[in-house]
């Protein structure tokens, strides 16, 4: 499959679909503390979204049970919502997808709550600034392995953690998951072209011990082989010519984490 070039009214229409995403995440983020349950954000969620005119783009796709990818500790991504309260010190990673208007938004931000140790908050501020140094290589011109390079020198060799390899980041438009695949990991120079007005989904999964994954039995949870910690953060990615734009946005989030004294500022 070749990457899509979007028109400008179709980035309109994906523009859209990530403003309810954004802000859907910021209604999660007021809702996040100790007690409460995977269960009940993925409730608010699908209905914050369902309510102003779209469609979580997780629900049902290959099976998934529900509308929010939530991921506990050790847990990378795919995690599967649970009736199991929160707790302090544990994080969440919330991954979420909006469809609307015939096109997917799609971004991931981890929660930490309440007394999060150190190093994990730590983990949480490193990946949370290689998403962002990834980014700033998202122009047109310049290839995933320029993004993937950016994320894994600042993660691996500036600090002690390590990317994950078989989950990637992706492009996005009328379907969830386009070419191409945009890996956190990589060499300048090498990877695909990203062309002016392509749409891609950034999203460095970090690990505070080993790479390694494995892959719960529920066929979707995917955790750390060492049991350690892993962030996820993720955005919505407009590909231009001299600079990318940011679809999605984190400031519903950063807004509530202001006002929410169970959550972790980093």
């Amino acid at each position: 499959m070749a990457i899509i070039i979007k028109s400008a009214e179709q980035i309109e229409l994906i523009r859209k679909s990530c403003r309810l995403l954004s802000e859907a995440m910021g209604e999660v983020a007021k809702a996040v503390k100790p007690g409460v349950t995977g269960w009940q954000l993925d409730k608010l969620a699908e209905t914050y979204i369902r309510d102003h005119g779209g469609v979580p783009s997780f629900l049902g796709y290959d099976g998934f049970p529900g509308s929010l990818c939530i991921s506990v500790n050790e847990a990378v991504v795919h995690g599967v919502p649970t009736d199991k309260p929160y707790v302090e010190g544990d994080i969440i990673s919330v991954d979420c997808g909006v469809f609307m208007n015939n096109y997917h938004g799609d971004m991931a931000y981890t929660f930490g709550i309440g007394n999060v140790k150190e190093e994990t908050q730590q983990l949480l501020r490193v990946t949370k600034q290689s998403l962002l140094l990834g980014i700033a290589q998202a122009s047109a011109g310049k290839r995933t392995g320029d993004i993937g390079f950016a994320v894994q020198e600042f993660c691996e060799k500036k600090n002690p953690y390590k990317c994950v390899r078989e989950l990637v980041g992706h492009g996005l438009g009328t379907e969830l998951h386009e070419d191409p695949q945009v890996p956190n990991y990589g060499h300048k120079g090498q990877g695909a072209k990203l062309p002016e007005n392509c749409v891609i989904a950034i999203e460095p999964m970090v690990n505070l011990g080993t790479k390694n994954v494995v892959t719960l039995r529920d066929k979707w949870t995917v955790v750390t082989q060492d049991g350690k910690p892993s962030a996820h953060f993720e955005h919505t990615i407009w590909v231009k010519q001299n600079a990318p734009e940011l679809l999605t946005t984190f400031e519903f989030i950063e807004a509530a984490i202001q006002a929410n004294d169970a959550l972790v500022k980093i």
